[in-house]
């Protein structure tokens, strides 16, 4: 039993496979892959750039968020001694001389 392709199919065929047989098409084709995968700079790699990139830009706005409500509570422990003393007791349990201080740990 032969198969047999009609003639307008083998002719796509035919026209297919000599643009592929084409030296330029090779060429393109193969420099395609190299580049997208296997350079230096493929885009497997500019894709996990993208992502670090992304994750720093998050660490950034979050920590530029902590250094702005840490200067805050710092310009509020310069202007108020009230808050200092407060700071002091709570942090580095600083106490006077006429007082005990118990620390209470609640489970």
């Amino acid at each position: 039993m032969k198969l047999t392709i009609p003639l307008s199919q083998n002719k796509k065929l035919h026209r297919a496979l000599r643009v592929v047989r084409n030296k330029y098409v090779l060429v393109t084709l193969v420099f395609a892959v190299w580049v997208s995968f296997f350079d230096g700079n493929s885009l497997l790699e500019r894709a996990a750039v993208a992502r670090k990139t992304a994750r720093l830009e998050r660490e950034a706005v979050y920590f530029d968020r902590v250094v702005k409500e840490n200067k805050q509570r710092l310009h509020e422990l310069k202007t108020d001694n009230d808050n200092l003393e407060k700071f002091a007791r709570e942090q580095y349990l600083m106490k006077r001389d006429n007082e005990d201080v118990f620390i209470v740990i609640s489970d």
